[in-house]
């Protein structure tokens, strides 16, 4: 590392204190969504391989959550894994399916954080499913961040996994059509969501310079405060996720009022 970049550095972390020491831990929010994005750029720009971008940005999530445990977020939901990317060449699919696998077992591992898995888990290979389910009981006791780990999700499949588990539901209860139909509300919906019982994300970031949701949490974000950060995922800085909490505390949120 040159002088340039040393000092370079060193003005990152001085003005990441600078903003930490003004933030005020009451706006702070309670629930944040991640659209981790970028892994595969920020590789390419470094001339390295999409597996390697991927290793890169499994290895700044355990950091991340730790910033996040800093400053008193109770909820953190990470989009890993969409029902989209799926469709990647099996040559990058199988090694990102690894990666993010070690990833849920090192959280779980970590003692600080509850695991649940978001995500439509028939969708998933068996070893994969397999880690969830340990990860989700081993930290089910844990008084810690809640950390999603959405993986094999995506916004409308959850939708319509809410509307078949609702229909099923109702099936088990011998309650008709026409009774259901009369009944379903907003509260009923969500009462079959991924995220049951948990808040709404209040802030969505994504990284990578892309400023759409692509399917995240298409429920949950009606009133959802957005951030879009130009930097890559792996390449996402504690200065970064400060700027992001200073700019939410600084919104008034209305909620369509």
């Amino acid at each position: 590392m040159n002088l340039r970049d040393t000092l370079r550095g060193l003005l990152v972390k001085v003005y990441a204190r600078r903003v930490e020491g003004h933030l005020d831990h009451d706006q702070v929010p309670k629930h944040i969504g991640v659209i981790v994005d970028g892994s595969r750029r920020w590789a390419k720009a470094a001339g390295s391989t999409a597996v390697d971008g991927h290793r890169a940005g499994a290895e700044k999530i355990e950091e991340f959550l730790g910033w996040c445990t800093e400053t008193d977020v109770e909820v953190v939901t990470l989009w890993l894994l969409s029902t989209d990317n799926f469709n990647r060449p099996p040559e990058e699919l199988g090694p990102l399916l690894g990666i993010i696998e070690d990833v849920v077992r090192t959280l779980a591992a970590d003692g600080r954080w509850r695991v649940h898995h978001v995500g439509a888990p028939d969708l998933l290979p068996s070893p994969m499913q397999a880690a969830l389910k340990e990860a989700e009981e081993s930290t089910a006791h844990v008084d810690g961040i809640l950390v999603n780990v959405a993986i094999g999700y995506g916004g409308r499949q959850e939708i319509a996994d809410a509307v078949r588990s609702m229909l099923l539901d109702a099936q088990d209860k011998g309650t008709s059509m026409e009774e259901l139909a009369e009944s379903v509300d907003i509260d009923m919906i969500s009462r079959h969501l991924y995220t049951v019982d948990q808040p709404d994300p209040d802030l969505v970031i994504r990284t990578s310079g892309e400023q759409r949701l692509s399917g995240f949490m298409l429920w949950q974000t009606a009133h959802s405060e957005y951030y879009f950060c130009d930097v890559f995922w792996p390449a996402f800085r504690k200065v970064d996720f400060l700027r992001a909490l200073r700019d939410y505390a600084a919104r008034h949120r209305r909620f369509g009022g």
